[in-house]
């Protein structure tokens, strides 16, 4: 595995120490992968900038389904991109703007099944620019609400992380966080009822804040 696709691992294993909407019946296939009755989605940061995607139903159904359902709990709203590196991916989902004061306790929700072919479910969906997947811990049933997009192909990735969508409008907004200044940040994580110090990397130093995510038609 990549250092690039470890520091994934890493970071979600540190912190972890710590309905469905259809939009329509088109059954066409892209890409050789069945990508009917997408989930239209946006992402608008605070300052107003967006990001569109597709998720797709019939390629990673449990990610879907949970994406969506936390959409409509507006379970993302406030949360940031915490971790960004430049030809990789950016990942949010899990923290809010307290992450800068070192308040390294996630925002998570129940766990799900991994969608990926490591873990014995068949998902063709590659991790190329764009793509959406779904982070998690060295456990393979983890995934919970934090999510990366991809700022460039990063074909390691496949087949060991549940992708589940892809960008169709706003990529250059991914190109902008990627690129963007990154720090380290230094605080604490809490583990078994103790706090141990950690120092958290490729935080932006502008905070990225989403504002909402919502299913659109």
């Amino acid at each position: 595995m990549s250092k690039n696709a470890r520091k994934i691992l890493s970071l979600a294993v540190t912190l972890s120490l710590m309905t469905l909407t259809g939009c329509g019946g088109n059954t066409a296939k892209k890409d050789g992968l069945d990508k009917s009755d997408a989930v239209h989605i946006k992402i608008t940061l605070t300052d107003n900038r967006e990001i569109e995607a597709d998720l797709y139903p019939h390629i990673a159904p449990k990610s879907v389904e949970n994406f969506t359902k936390l959409i409509e709990q507006n379970f993302f709203d406030g949360l940031i991109f915490h971790r960004v590196i430049e030809g990789f991916m950016i990942q949010g989902g899990g923290f809010d703007e307290s992450f800068y004061e070192g308040n390294f306790a996630s925002k998570e929700t129940d766990s799900i099944q991994g969608e990926f072919t490591a873990n014995g479910f068949k998902n063709d969906l590659k991790h190329t620019r764009g793509v959406l997947s779904m982070a998690r811990t060295q456990a393979p049933n983890s995934a919970s609400s934090q999510f990366f997009i991809m700022h460039q192909d990063y074909p390691s990735l496949d087949g060991q992380y549940a992708a589940f969508g892809e960008v169709t409008k706003g990529i250059e907004v991914v190109d902008e966080i990627a690129t963007g200044k990154t720090t380290a940040i230094d605080g604490e994580v809490l583990y078994l009822g103790k706090k141990y110090p950690q120092q958290m990397t490729d935080v932006p130093e502008t905070p990225v804040v989403i504002k909402t995510i919502e299913i659109v038609k």
